[in-house]
């Protein structure tokens, strides 16, 4: 099993990942830190709109939608088997 660091916008529907760190700074970071993308917590792509912006995930019990450029600042970490 291969332990994996990427971006949150890279994640294909079904794939899990635990969040590792939120990158950017002043309120960008802290309006996605605020929605509970927090170092530690969960999260699952659910599902891309068609042209592939906006992008779902599961976090926390709920459902949050994010533009691919405020999941690019989102880094997970996911296990992978070869």
């Amino acid at each position: 099993m291969v332990i994996l660091e990427q971006k949150l916008s890279k994640l294909n529907p079904g794939d899990t990942g635990t969040i590792l760190r939120v990158e950017g700074s002043g309120q960008i970071r802290k309006r996605i830190m605020d929605m509970g993308l927090t170092p530690g917590a969960k999260i699952e792509m659910i599902r891309c709109a068609p042209m592939g912006d906006p992008v779902e995930f599961k976090l926390r019990g709920y459902l949050l939608t994010l533009r691919k450029n405020e999941a690019d600042t989102v880094f997970v970490s996911r296990e992978v088997t070869e």
